[in-house]
Formats: structure tokens, C-alpha cells, sequence
């Protein structure tokens, strides 16, 4: 699903004094560099930005999924998988297009040589995840329109929680990503262990089942997990409230936690 780049990107330049303007220079070319490679990836860009709205479309075409149903409080099953496919674009994002790239880097040492260029290898790293966490918000709108325009989804009755359990949700999967990279010595394995927890996250976000329609039981502890929280606080949002503190602390402790446990393992070489 997801390839790493085979054009190394960092600059050849020798080693020198790293001012600030020529540091601000090299950290854009990185960034320029990048994302040329990464639209050079059609599968990358198609799992993560059109993949969620086609997945939202498909289900559209169910005609139950279109009724109100009075056990979910009057609501459409269409309207829980906005929030749903919305998180969905972030999993792939994170977990299995990202990982596999950063470990790649690592593994063909260019990491490594980028120690002796005007810009450290945390560059390369930063404009991966500028990169992915800006697909997955381009993905996010995406849905959130076409959910409005073809299925007559209301938008977000809360838009300030709505973007701040949005914005959580992301650096929560970016770091459960760099945390895959960080534990994984080869591309193969990254591959294999965002996989894993790619399923398990979907599994959680509610992309088989929504949240709201789980069993009470099964509900309490799926919202204990990063996605199955931060579903549930986009949800509350989309109708109006302001997300529960539990659900957007949740998603937070979730992204500290492996950003910590992350930058404590990760090797550069």
C-alpha cells in the first residue's frame, strides 16, 4: 500500500557553518524535494486522500445507511462515517504510508549522511510528517464535503472542537507512526507492524462497526484507545456539543506517550 522513495533527498552539499538563513533554505529545499517524491506516489496519495471518500460514497449507496434510525438517536448511519472516514485518512496516513518511507531512509543510511550537510536528519523526518499530517487534513475536507453535498450531512455544529479533536487525532497517529519507525530496524518490519496496528486502529475508530452503535461494554473500552476517543469527540462536535474533555485528554496522553516513547528509541543509523 505504501513505497518508499528510491531518490535520496538529502543535500550534497559539504559540512559548514549552519547560519540561519542557510539553515531556513535547506530545511524548504527538503521540504520541496519531498514533496515532489511524495506526488510521485499515486498509491500513497490515493489510500490517503480519495480512498476515504470513495469508502463514504460506497456506503452511501446503502439505502438504510440513508434512514434516520431512532436507536441512534435519529441519526443516519451515513452521518457517523463522515467522522469515521475522517479518521480513516489519518490511519493511513500514519500508520502505513509514513513508517515504511522513514524507515526506508534510515535503512539506506540516508539519515546518516545527512549529518554531514547544512541540515540535520530531524528535516527529513519534519517534512514527512508536514507532508502526511497535510494529506490527511486535505482527505478530512474532502469527506466532510462530500458528505454535505451528496448525503446531506450536516457540518460540524462545533467547528472550533471539531478542528481541535481534528488536530489531535493527527499528531496522535504521526506520533503512534514515528513510534513504528522508531522500534522498527527494517522497511519489511515497519511494513508488517503498521499493518497490525493500522487493523487494530480501524478496528477502533469504528470503521466496521461505529462507536456509537457498539455494545455498551465493548463502547468503554474502545474509547479508552486514541481512535476509538478521538471518534467519539468528532462525533460529539459534528452534532454540536463541545467534545468531551475525557475523549480529547485521551487522544492527548495517547500522543505523548508514544511521541516520548518514540524519540527515547528512535536511532538515526
Amino acid at each position: 500500500m505504501a513505497t518508499a522513495p528510491t531518490t535520496p533527498t538529502a543535500p550534497t552539499t559539504p559540512a559548514g557553518p549552519r547560519t540561519a538563513g542557510a539553515g531556513s533554505r535547506a530545511y524548504l529545499a527538503v521540504i520541496k524535494a519531498e514533496y515532489r517524491l511524495f506526488l510521485r506516489e499515486p498509491g500513497n496519495l490515493f489510500w490517503i486522500v480519495v480512498f476515504p471518500t470513495v469508502l463514504l460514497v460506497i456506503l452511501g449507496f446503502v439505502p438504510s445507511f440513508r434512514e434516520h434510525d431512532d436507536g441512534l438517536g435519529g441519526r443516519r448511519v451515513i452521518d457517523l462515517y463522515v467522522p469515521v472516514s475522517v479518521l480513516l485518512a489519518l490511519i493511513m496516513a500514519g500508520l502505513q504510508a509514513m513508517p515504511p518511507v522513514l524507515t526506508g531512509y534510515r535503512e539506506r543510511g540516508i539519515l546518516r549522511r545527512m549529518s554531514t550537510t547544512p541540515v540535520p536528519p530531524a528535516a527529513l523526518l519534519g517534512a514527512q510528517m508536514v507532508l502526511h499530517g497535510a494529506a490527511a487534513l486535505v482527505s478530512a475536507l474532502l469527506v466532510v464535503a462530500v458528505g454535505r453535498t451528496a448525503y446531506g450531512v450536516r457540518l460540524p455544529g462545533q467547528p472550533t472542537g471539531y478542528l481541535l479533536a481534528l488536530l489531535l487525532a493527527v499528531a496522535c497517529v504521526l506520533a503512534i507512526g514515528s513510534l513504528i519507525c522508531a522500534v522498527s530496524r527494517t522497511t519489511r518490519i515497519s511494513a508488517t507492524v503498521g499493518s497490525v496496528v493500522y487493523f487494530a486502529m480501524m478496528f477502533t475508530a469504528g470503521v466496521w462497526v461505529p462507536v456509537q452503535a457498539m455494545p455498551e461494554a465493548l463502547r468503554r473500552v474502545v474509547q479508552a484507545t486514541p481512535f476509538g476517543a478521538a471518534s467519539q469527540a468528532l462525533d460529539q462536535a459534528a452534532r454540536g456539543g463541545w467534545p468531551d474533555w475525557a475523549h480529547l485528554g485521551a487522544v492527548a496522553a495517547w500522543t505523548l506517550a508514544a511521541g516520548w516513547v518514540a524519540v527515547r528509541r528512535f536511532r538515526w543509523q
